[in-house]
């Protein structure tokens, strides 16, 4: 064998050494996991306050949901920094393509965008290694000028702003149930609730809720789930003359209820004939995010 076929082995194989391993639940572990997951999936324009642990050093930033063009990251002039959620990364690990832009803003002089997600290995920290404090605190927006706070934009970022206000899908949180939002896409109007569960035991428990004729949100009607970062998200049709937030003490009636039927479930009582059925049902309407 020639030396450059050698070499070539050579770097295949430290290539599959490196190769970063899937995270089919990426935010697991983290405190507001299921934040995390909204930020990810569901929510327009919203932001949290992070703190983090680089090279022995503390430091701040922002994460949000969508940064200009789509950048994963930037380090504003006036030294504030910003990872985006949705900025389209895919290592098959979000939690370290996230902490790789996360450290990229830290490298970047002030001013300078982290324009794409830089290169993830099996060897970058994960958020799990450089968040500190306690789960973020998501704050919900009516657009995106967050992304500037007076500053000056030059043309590319100000017409990606224009755009992205335009675009932006009214979002409403319902506090009584952790990770529940209703939101406006057209003409309808929907609840989607990111379950801090895992997926299985999720769906048994909506299933019983559902054979029971218990999963209705109000006069919301259970439309089935999506699955995303390893979590269950079931979506409610909702009146769409009426106000998101009218919605909230029923969605904490629904999750008193959900979490009976999740404790009967985990304490092992089986599934009866019609909430294996009512599972089989749901399982059939579920789309898979990734």
């Amino acid at each position: 064998m020639g030396k450059a076929a050698r070499r070539k082995g050579a770097d295949k194989k430290a290539a599959r050494a490196a190769r970063v391993p899937f995270a089919a639940r990426p935010f697991e572990g983290l405190p507001g996991e299921t934040g995390w997951v909204a930020m990810r999936e569901i929510l327009p324009a919203a932001t949290a306050k992070l703190s983090f642990s680089h090279d022995g050093a503390d430091h701040t930033a922002t994460v949000a949901t969508v940064l200009p063009l789509a950048w994963a990251g930037l380090h504003r002039a006036d030294g504030e920094r910003f990872i985006a959620t949705q900025s389209g990364a895919g290592s098959g690990d979000l939690s370290r393509d996230l902490a790789a832009a996360l450290i990229g803003t830290v490298e970047a002089e002030p001013g300078q965008p982290v324009a794409k997600t830089p290169p993830v290995t099996a060897e970058t920290p994960r958020l799990q290694d450089l968040l500190t404090g306690d789960a973020p605190q998501i704050e919900l927006h009516d657009g995106f000028d967050f992304w500037v706070d007076q500053q000056d934009l030059d043309d590319a970022t100000a017409a990606s702003l224009e755009q992205a206000n335009a675009a932006i899908t009214p979002t409403v949180a319902l506090p009584s149930a952790e990770s529940a939002y209703w939101c406006r896409i057209g003409e309808r109007t929907y609840v989607r609730w990111v379950l801090a569960h895992g997926e299985d035991e999720a769906t048994a428990a909506l299933a019983r809720l559902h054979a029971a004729g218990n999963d209705a949100l109000g006069e919301g009607r259970l439309l089935g789930a999506f699955r995303t970062c390893g979590l269950l998200v079931p979506v409610w049709e909702v009146d769409a003359q009426a106000e998101g937030a009218s919605y909230d003490a029923a969605m904490g009636e629904l999750a008193g209820r959900f979490d009976e039927a999740l404790a009967s479930v985990r304490g092992g009582e089986a599934l009866t004939d019609a909430e294996r059925r009512a599972r089989a049902g749901l399982v059939s309407r579920q789309i898979t995010i990734r």
